[in-house]
């Protein structure tokens, strides 16, 4: 998905709240702020938004000399998902549809999103999870069952740090011995890295790799050559997140997608209203996109 001038006053957003989120020093708030808008005033708009965000983090962590500026609120949210986990366990449990429920609440988690919600709260958080099955949903939940149980090398791409104690959810009713989540090779927002992953416990239930890169999303042109070659041998990968749409809608290949439509960007041009919980094949996406007006 290219960038659109309309996402440049959401970078300079992005990148003015970033730096207030790791220092009080207003000097370098400018110093980011000014960096983000010269950028902006070169930046190739053939490229997908989180390769320009990959460029402000980078420029905020150098500035600021904190290599994960979001080390502390993601070991909040960690902690938070994992008090929750007996419950969402037992949530699941007694559910008429086990998976659904997994599937819809792994969505739900979506809203630990810092990049697009800054002022994000845990309760903010409890309560979007607890909602989870009244939010509007987009997808086919029995297509997805299908084709999971025909894939058997599948390629689980992790979002970010919390969401991942419900994407635990959600492994934990598929085949986990046919799955490799794959997290963040460096640090960008709140992502979820290696150091999320094992936090978890998903190290102890799948297999975890990373992708060698710092992007909010998956630019395979940025990832490392393992990962590339695992992405590629999968004969299916669910993507997390919005990130993944704006990286990866574009691969003609097995992919489905699972995020929160958390920007208006992006809901026009699939058609689907922001707040809807999406779980859908990378085709059927991009022929909903060719269809909407």
């Amino acid at each position: 998905m290219k960038a659109s001038l309309d996402c440049i006053p959401c970078f300079a957003r992005q990148a003015l709240d970033a730096a207030r989120f790791v220092t009080d020093d207003s000097a370098i708030h400018e110093q980011v702020l000014r960096k983000m808008l010269h950028s902006a005033s070169t930046m190739n708009m053939q490229q997908s938004p989180p390769a320009f965000a990959q460029q402000i983090h980078r420029q905020l962590r150098l500035l600021t000399s904190v290599s994960d500026p979001y080390r502390a609120v993601k070991d909040r949210f960690n902690a938070m998902a994992m008090a929750m986990l007996p419950g969402l366990i037992q949530q699941v449990e007694q559910a008429d549809d086990p998976l659904e429920m997994a599937l819809r609440l792994a969505i739900a988690g979506n809203v630990i999103d810092l990049g697009a919600h800054p002022g994000m709260t845990e309760t903010d958080a409890r309560q979007a999870i607890a909602s989870a099955m009244n939010e509007p949903f987009c997808g086919d939940i029995d297509a997805f069952r299908d084709t999971v149980a025909k894939s058997k090398d599948i390629l689980y791409l992790a979002d970010n740090a919390g969401e991942i104690v419900f994407d635990r959810l959600l492994i934990e009713h598929l085949p986990s011995e046919r799955i490799t989540l794959a997290v963040r090779g460096g640090p960008v927002l709140n992502d979820a890295t290696m150091t999320d992953a094992r936090t978890v416990g998903l190290c102890d239930i799948v297999e975890v790799i990373d992708n060698g890169s710092d992007a909010p999303g998956t630019i395979l042109t940025d990832c490392s050559d393992d990962f590339r070659a695992r992405f590629a041998a999968a004969d299916l990968v669910i993507a997390k997140g919005q990130g993944s749409f704006e990286t990866l809608s574009d691969e003609d290949r097995a992919l489905y997608f699972l995020f929160k439509v958390k920007c208006p960007l992006i809901g026009n041009c699939v058609g689907i209203p922001t707040g809807t919980h999406v779980a859908m094949r990378g085709h059927d996406l991009r022929s909903q996109a060719r269809s909407t007006p």
